[in-house]
């Protein structure tokens, strides 16, 4: 009687995820499609709807939403940053972003990644960091000086990470700490 009733329990529990929800993509709301508006102080590892950061430095004191949709590719992030300009060597700054691309399902397609701001080009590199398979490179003018890494989280949705050069030693706690 006591196994009926724990298959039961345990059958109960089995309820399958549908489809949608298991590709689903972090995505802005309208509202966080029109207005970036800075935050002061910034939010903290909650910042971004669907996406938990679970290792966030200390020192950041604004915040600025990231959002776009074109070509049936959405984008969606947060840029952390601290009071500095941005040409000093100590300007700490991160900026994470789901970007929902739906023919994204490998690693190697992240040279093709379909964005205005934060493509990989100039020879990323595959490494293992955080515990999970990531294409890295060094950052570039347009994203600062720092280390920018990107993986496919799942099929559809990729998660970038851009630090500053003071933030690249936590570089791999930082994306180990990211979960959708």
């Amino acid at each position: 009687m006591r196994t009926i009733i724990a298959l039961a329990a345990l059958t109960a529990a089995m309820v399958p995820v549908p489809a949608q929800a298991a590709t689903a993509c972090p995505a802005p709301t309208r509202a966080e499609l029109k207005g970036t508006d800075t935050d002061k102080p910034a939010k903290g590892g909650k910042a971004l709807r669907g996406v938990r950061i679970r290792h966030l430095p200390k020192g950041f004191s604004h915040g600025t939403l990231t959002a776009a949709k074109r070509g049936g590719v959405t984008e969606y992030g947060y840029l952390w940053s601290d009071d500095r300009d941005t040409v000093d060597p100590a300007h700490r700054s991160l900026w994470v972003r789901v970007v929902c691309w739906p023919k994204a399902s490998s690693l190697a397609q992240l040279g093709k990644l379909p964005v205005e701001v934060g493509a990989f080009t100039g020879g990323p590199k595959a490494v293992r960091l955080g515990g999970r398979q990531v294409l890295g490179q060094e950052g570039d003018g347009a994203l600062g000086h720092g280390r920018y890494v990107g993986w496919v989280e799942r099929k559809g949705v990729v998660v970038t990470v851009m630090a500053s050069r003071p933030l690249v030693p936590e570089l791999a706690d930082l994306v180990r700490g990211i979960r959708l």
